[in-house]
C-alpha cells in the first residue's frame, strides 16, 4: 500500500518539530553563562567596598604616621629645655623636668593632639606618648566613626665633643 504524500510531509514535520522542542527545552537547562552573571553582579559591589576600605586604612596608617612624628617633635622640644645651672656647675647635659615637660605638652596643645610626656634618667631621656584619633570615611556606614591612634618619640640629650658624654671614643 502506497501512502499518500501529504501523510509523509505530515511524519517529517513532526519530527522536526519534536527536534526543535527537544533543542529549546536543552537550551532552557543550559547553565552557560550564568556565572558570568552571578560575577558581574557581585565583583563590581566588592570591588567598591574593598576600594572604600583601602581608603580608611590607608587613612589611619597616615594619621599614625602624624601622631609619630608630632610625638618626636615634642620630644625635641622638651629636649631644648636644657637646665643651664646642671650644664655650667656639673658639666652634664639635662633637661629640667618641669620646663621640659611644659614645652612638650605646649607643643602638642598647638598640634591639637594630647599626650604623656616622661623625663627619666635624671633628665637626659625624653619620651613622649600621642594619644589621637582618626575620623573615618566610609567606615561609619558600618557604625565606626573612629579609630585610635597613638605614637611615640624619644630624645635622648647627648654632651661631648668627639664622643657623647659618658662614652668611650673610637
Amino acid at each position: 500500500m502506497i501512502t499518500p504524500c501529504w501523510v509523509c510531509a505530515r511524519v517529517a514535520r513532526a519530527g522536526q518539530v519534536v527536534r526543535a522542542r527537544y533543542r529549546q527545552r536543552i537550551a532552557l537547562r543550559s547553565d552557560e553563562g550564568s556565572v558570568s552573571i552571578f560575577v558581574a553582579i557581585v565583583t563590581v559591589p566588592l570591588l567598591l567596598l574593598g576600594g572604600l576600605l583601602v581608603v580608611d586604612a590607608t587613612g589611619k596608617m597616615r594619621a599614625d604616621e602624624r601622631a609619630d612624628a608630632i610625638a618626636m617633635e615634642a620630644a625635641r622640644a622638651a629636649a631644648q629645655a636644657i637646665d643651664g645651672a646642671a650644664l655650667l656647675g656639673q658639666g652634664k647635659a639635662a633637661a629640667d623636668p618641669a620646663t621640659a615637660t611644659g614645652a612638650a605638652q605646649g607643643y602638642l596643645a598647638r598640634a591639637g593632639v594630647t599626650g604623656q610626656v616622661t623625663v627619666a634618667d635624671g633628665g637626659t631621656r625624653i619620651t613622649v606618648t600621642v594619644d589621637d584619633t582618626y575620623a573615618t570615611k566610609f567606615l561609619s556606614m558600618a557604625g565606626v566613626t573612629s579609630l585610635a591612634v597613638s605614637g611615640h618619640g624619644q630624645a635622648a640629650l647627648l654632651h661631648g665633643v668627639l664622643t657623647p658624654q659618658g662614652q668611650k671614643g673610637p
